[in-house]
């Protein structure tokens, strides 16, 4: 082992004891998470940090050192509306999760690690070209890619349940955690995974 690694090892160890015993909002217990989907477990972190203030943002493909929550929450906010608010949608992802426990009576952390599990794609399309032709293609996905897409629908989906409707974004944002979590297929996240798996499978 390098200096190099020894040093980043010694760091992770600080960070784990510096974190043991913390809660996610001070409320959520963020052990014990079961992963069900061992390709994704790599890439689905659970931390009760969620803020780092950019600390991974110049860093090449360690977006998935950052905890989930905190990815979720950054991809609420690439909306036109909710650019830059990060604080207004950390507390939009806090009164969520209050309302998945309400509702549950299951830790909405776990709730959200198995709602992303379920949203992942295994397949999509891509395109080739032969000659002049476009063809479409099956490819399997990225284990990262996977996760990435699930958080997009699942951020897509409270966009769209909440915006110029009655339904507060909290409350659409339990209901696609929960919906996704359970495999619910009138949800937008799964609907989307299965249109995409749908479309790739015709494709193969």
């Amino acid at each position: 082992m390098s200096a190099e690694d020894a040093t980043e090892a010694e760091e992770e160890a600080d960070a784990e004891t510096e974190h043991a015993g913390a809660k996610l909002f001070g409320v959520w217990d963020v052990t014990g998470i079961e992963y069900t989907d061992p390709s994704t477990e790599r890439y689905i972190t659970v931390t009760p940090i969620a803020h780092t203030m950019g600390r991974h943002a110049d860093k090449q493909f360690e977006k998935s050192d950052i905890s989930i929550v905190e990815r979720l929450i950054n991809r609420l906010m690439q909306t036109e509306e909710n650019t830059g608010k990060k604080q207004q949608t950390m507390n939009l992802v806090r009164e969520a999760f209050d309302l998945v426990h309400a509702r549950t009576d299951e830790n909405p952390v776990q709730i959200l690690v198995r709602a992303v599990e379920n949203a992942a794609p295994r397949e999509e399309t891509v395109r080739l070209k032969y000659g002049g032709i476009s063809v479409p293609k099956a490819v399997d996905v990225a284990p990262q890619r996977r996760v990435d897409q699930a958080l997009m629908f699942l951020a897509e989906g409270t966009y769209r349940a909440s915006f110029k409707t009655s339904t507060d974004a909290h409350e659409a944002l339990a209901d696609q955690l929960i919906g996704a979590a359970n495999y619910d297929v009138q949800t937008y996240a799964v609907s989307q995974k299965e249109e995409k798996e749908r479309v790739a499978a015709a494709a193969r």
